[in-house]
């Protein structure tokens, strides 16, 4: 039996916006976050309902496995299999979506099903004109079924809705066999544990090969009955007595990394004696907290919109790992990402929840011999290139983060870089990763060189000189690469040899020398080393024509070419982090005008507030942090430098919370050029800002030129 969306559904729809906080003015900021914005084209962005750093993340799985789908989310497909409780945010790989819940009517197929045949599984078409996804709240209307489908949640707990058509067939499907994308589950298992709450386990294998979720899901109302069906009895159908027009069922799903007992006592201490709007409207209150840890002033709705949604991806990853009451530790750390915009802008806007991320990674290294370097819900996948995590363990020794022992940092990190896998063998024995060593082998190098200088930089700060001395010749491994007949790195061998034939505008993904890019941008990988840099290239003046040339090339691309590289100006790429920190090295070179007006050129052209507003995969909050800190007027362009370098603030005045209670930034006049930059009324002579005087709080000021 089909029971199609009925007049019921949209009134109950229209209710419950009102009740989850429709304005009509805007009076909060999660009125300008739409969590939709970057679900189009390759962002990859997590929708549905969550709360900041959460566990849970709530929301639609469709029936595509394919990389455009690694959220399980794509604004061009609106079939749903069912509400998973973990999805992944603005990744290049798939895994998780766990614990999938589908309200059903009627008898249906216990499978994922196809897009060419409606019966071939449970899935249902949404009505995404009739969908409304807010900071914490989603919901859709299935129309196969007639039912609307609502969502909020809790750190650990996912709160359903589900508002059913007049039927005597009323089930919810409880479905463990289906994850997303590389995700298959080994061991799954589900129980009644009163005539109210199913129990169980998913157990999978993916890019996390050893996953594990426990669960407690607890109804409104008591069931009929509890069957089992599909494939090695995944599929879990709670069937409920007849229903009336309108009728609601509620669930809330606890889920753990540890335990069903965990699941059960994360769902009572979270949403014990509350209902689900309730959930919802504290779900909201959390959101307008963490997002007013930075406040702009813009008469433009759209600039924030893209402003605060940014600060609300940042917000979504990484998630908490530990259940309620235990240490607090995290999971989805997608490091060569994260490192260079995300994770030292919260280094500024959050310390506490930033020790607490660096200190989870330290835990891991005590437990796995080595800090992370892709770490998810459990187990390390090594996706992408160098030791990333070094880097923000080592931010936080320079930065003096309370909490975080420097002592046990310095141990994880040296631990970690004196590995002699993945290269690092040959890399101590040559002085560089030759190209036999290992595929991407000059961006690995590369990689390693930036930590081991985030590595002297901490040893700089806690006095041990020599520690500092032998990590800095260690970073300038990149220099074997450089090539000063032509002005870019290339690969060499272990007799030294250049790597032949060679074209900078040449990509071969993941097949070559350089990950995800070419010559054009790894040249500039050296946010470590500039004058390195200014020296190969023979002058401060040549450097910076050699650099402009990158934003003036040929942005054709020839080979096998990466799906990352997007938001090309030249062959600089906004849609992949190498290039994150180029348009910053202008401030470097003593030419913030330049930085000025390339990175207001990024914000205006390459965001924007609609379903494709981002240029490249979301990447677990960097993609929207390098819009953040940038908006700021600044970006820290070295590892563990704890020096923010000029740009253009993106308002007129912004204003953060640190330590020393408000740091704020002051924007006079629109044009591109600074003519002077103010320090609580002292001008600066040079083109940076220490992580010390933002803590401090006080006023900078940029006056703009035209």
């Amino acid at each position: 039996m089909k029971i199609r969306y009925t007049a019921m559904t949209a009134a109950a729809l229209a209710v419950t916006v009102a009740s989850c906080g429709s304005r009509d003015s805007v009076s909060q900021l999660t009125d300008y976050v739409d969590p939709t914005i970057g679900s189009g084209a390759h962002g990859h962005v997590f929708v549905g309902a969550s709360v900041p750093y959460g566990m849970v993340q709530l929301g639609p799985t469709s029936i595509t496995q394919a990389w455009d789908w690694t959220s399980g989310y794509h604004e061009s497909d609106s079939t749903v299999i069912g509400f998973s409780h973990t999805h992944l945010s603005g990744t290049g790989v798939g895994d998780l979506f766990d614990i999938t819940l589908m309200p059903v009517t009627g008898e249906v197929t216990y499978a994922r099903g196809n897009h060419d045949d409606p019966e071939s599984g449970m899935w249902s078409y949404a009505d995404r004109s009739e969908e409304v996804a807010k900071a914490g709240y989603y919901a859709v209307p299935l129309t196969r079924y007639g039912i609307l489908a609502e969502m909020t949640a809790t750190n650990r707990v996912g709160f359903h809705r589900y508002t059913f058509p007049a039927t005597d067939s009323a089930a919810i499907v409880i479905d463990l066999q289906n994850g997303g994308c590389w995700d298959n589950a080994t061991d799954t298992e589900m129980m009644p544990m009163s005539d109210r709450m199913i129990a169980g386990h998913r157990f999978s294998t993916g890019w996390s090969d050893d996953q594990k979720v426990y669960f407690a899901a607890e109804f409104s109302e008591p069931f009929d009955e509890f069957t089992l069906h599909g494939f090695e009895n995944r599929f879990g159908r709670v069937s409920f007595a007849p229903m009336k027009e309108g009728a609601q069922v509620t669930v809330r799903v606890g889920i753990s990394p540890t335990s069903v007992e965990a699941a059960i006592a994360n769902l009572r201490v979270e949403t014990d004696g509350k209902n689900f709007d309730r959930v919802a409207a504290e779900a909201d209150s959390i959101w307008n907290q963490e997002l007013a840890r930075v406040t702009v002033k813009s008469d433009d709705t759209t600039e924030l919109r893209k402003f605060y949604t940014a600060m609300y991806h940042v917000m979504i990853l990484p998630a908490t790992f530990n259940d309620y009451g235990a240490a607090p530790a995290y999971t989805i750390l997608s490091l060569w990402d994260t490192y260079r915009t995300h994770l030292p802008l919260l280094s500024i806007i959050d310390r506490e929840r930033s020790a607490e991320i660096v200190n989870s990674m330290i835990d891991l290294y005590e437990k796995e011999g080595h800090l992370p370097v892709w770490h998810l819900w459990g187990c390390e996948n090594y996706c992408m290139v160098g030791n990333p995590g070094i880097i923000p363990v080592a931010d936080a020794v320079v930065k003096r983060t309370p909490g975080v022992d420097a002592a046990r940092a310095m141990r994880a990190m040296l631990a970690t870089a004196n590995d002699t896998t993945r290269g690092l063998g040959e890399r101590r024995r040559l002085g560089y990763t030759p190209v036999e060593a290992i595929n991407e082998a000059l961006s690995y190098d590369m990689e390693y060189a930036i930590a081991d200088a985030a590595i002297a930089n901490a040893a700089k700060a806690t006095g041990d000189t020599a520690t500092a001395a032998e990590f800095t010749g260690r970073s300038h491994s990149w220099r074997h690469y450089f090539d000063a007949s032509t002005g870019f790195v290339r690969g060499r061998d272990r007799a030294g040899k250049w790597r032949e034939p060679f074209d900078p505008n040449f990509v071969d993904h993941r097949n070559n020398d350089y990950t995800e890019g070419n010559a054009w941008q790894y040249t500039w990988l050296v946010p470590h080393d500039v004058d390195g840099l200014v020296e190969k290239f023979g002058s401060r003046e040549i450097t910076i024509e050699r650099l402009d040339s990158l934003f003036t090339a040929d942005s054709s691309l020839r080979g096998n070419v990466s799906p990352d590289i997007t938001g090309l100006i030249g062959q600089y790429v906004h849609g992949n982090e190498p290039s994150h920190h180029i348009i910053y090295l202008y401030s470097m070179l003593g030419r913030p005008d330049k930085a000025a007006e390339l990175s207001n050129r990024v914000i205006t052209t390459l965001y924007d507030d609609s379903r494709t507003g981002l240029s490249g995969n979301e990447d677990c909050g960097q993609m929207s942090a390098w819009l953040v800190m940038s908006a700021l007027g600044f970006y820290q362009i070295e590892p563990a430098g704890a020096r923010y370098w000029f740009g253009r603030p993106h308002f007129r005045q912004a204003s953060v919370k640190v330590p020393g209670g408000t740091f704020t930034i002051v924007r006079r006049g629109d044009g591109m050029k600074p003519e002077k930059v103010t320090l609580n009324g002292r001008e600066l002579d040079r083109n940076y800002i220490t992580h010390d005087e933002i803590m401090a709080g006080g006023e900078l000021v940029f006056v703009m030129e035209p």
